[in-house]
């Protein structure tokens, strides 16, 4: 990541490709931190597609899937306060 909030993720097929960060934080009650980013692509109904993963600052390479709906809730609240 850096200062312009531009992530650069090499996809599966070896492929660099860049999106924008749309808020990266630690939660303090399961100590991960969460990522949220697009690479501003919609959907059919014209809204903006959004990924997530729980990301390890000392490995920029390492994304893990949000698996409890609970972490969901938490990554949906923080969106909806950036609007």
């Amino acid at each position: 990541m850096n200062e312009n909030n531009i992530l650069k993720i090499i996809d599966k097929n070896g492929l660099e490709k860049e999106y924008e960060m749309l808020v990266a934080y630690k939660w303090n009650k399961t100590g991960k931190h969460y990522i949220a980013y697009t690479d501003n692509s919609t959907d059919e109904n014209g809204n903006k597609i959004v990924e997530a993963a729980i990301y390890y600052p000392d490995d920029d390479t390492r994304f893990d899937p949000i698996e409890t709906e609970e972490e969901w809730n938490e990554l949906e609240r923080r969106l909806k306060s950036l609007k």
